[in-house]
């Protein structure tokens, strides 16, 4: 392997995904492609010129003939949420710049395994993969990776715990229709509601929450980062950096991402999260943990959302 990577878009998130990859070194070489293409040069310049004291991975500005043997393709692309916009408000002005970019970078990388982090993630993870042509499991949208590292983020601050201690999922769409797989949540294989009579010490309590407030937490905290700051950057990036790990490790990592549904919990002819093995070669498979009855009707209502966008779009 090569470990190639081509990132399309040199944005706030392009740019910290191609920085994270540096610092964290799973790659060994990767392109910058953006519109703006002295954005790109100036991004992979001022990454480049920190190398010497982190990976050396050779990183450059480059066309879309220079993603030729990129094993992984990202694609950023795409205009940014806007304070009090949904993702779904974006919907047909990024599948406009999808339908451009796709046939382009096809063309040079057909065999790459591609990362969709744009949004609205689910809806151009589903246009990618009907207009690409290729298989559904070299098609992987970033989808609840952000929202369930949210959630594990909030649950070890409930729990005063270590946030890698914490097994919980975000399921269904990248956004308003999202929901907590509660039914599967744990800490190290204890369930939630049975952790805090676990605990022979009971010196640092758990903090009273309800689950409506952590859902909340997890749904609003885009929008509201966005409207401090402007932009969702680095839980994105390392999202997407651990994405690129597992799938260069060879060891089979269990991730909430979006892949086109096929049957799963009922559903089919959407892409949206359920929980997702990848490997060397992509998506090997989807997993169907048991839901609760309550779960189940939030993943179809999420599908049923989704698929309103989707009859409305043209592609």
């Amino acid at each position: 392997m090569t470990n190639k990577v081509t990132i399309i878009g040199a944005g706030w998130v392009g740019s910290t995904i191609a920085y994270s990859l540096v610092v964290s070194s799973p790659v060994s070489e990767i392109v910058l492609i953006d519109i703006k293409e002295e954005k790109a040069v100036g991004e992979a310049l001022d990454i480049k010129q920190a190398t010497p004291f982190l990976s050396p991975t050779k990183i450059y500005a480059g066309s879309y003939e220079d993603a030729v043997d990129s094993e992984i393709v990202i694609i950023t692309s795409g205009f940014g949420r806007k304070p009090g916009q949904t993702r779904l408000d974006l919907a047909q002005t990024n599948v406009d710049v999808l339908k451009d970019i796709t046939p382009k970078i096809v063309k040079y990388a057909p065999n790459a395994i591609y990362i969709i982090v744009a949004n609205p993630v689910d809806v151009l993870t589903y246009v990618f993969t009907k207009i690409s042509g290729l298989p559904k499991s070299h098609v992987i949208g970033s989808g609840t990776i952000l929202d369930t590292i949210r959630l594990r983020t909030r649950l070890s601050e409930l729990y005063s715990i270590n946030q890698k201690q914490v097994h919980a999922y975000v399921l269904g769409e990248h956004g308003d229709t999202s929901f907590v797989a509660w039914s599967a949540a744990d800490i190290t294989g204890i369930p939630l509601t049975e952790y805090d009579a676990a605990r022979t010490n009971k010196d640092v309590a758990v903090k009273d929450y309800t689950r409506e407030e952590v859902e909340e937490y997890v749904r609003k905290s885009g929008g509201k980062i966005i409207a401090c700051k402007g932009a969702t950057f680095y839980g994105i990036a390392a999202s997407v950096c651990q994405i690129i790990k597992s799938l260069y490790s060879g060891a089979d990592t269990v991730m909430s991402l979006s892949t086109l549904l096929e049957g799963e919990y009922g559903v089919s002819d959407v892409a949206m999260s359920t929980l997702c093995v990848i490997g060397n070669n992509g998506v090997k498979t989807t997993l169907t943990p048991k839901l609760s009855e309550d779960e189940m009707e939030k993943f179809h209502a999420s599908a049923d959302a989704l698929k309103k966008v989707l009859a409305e779009l043209k592609f």
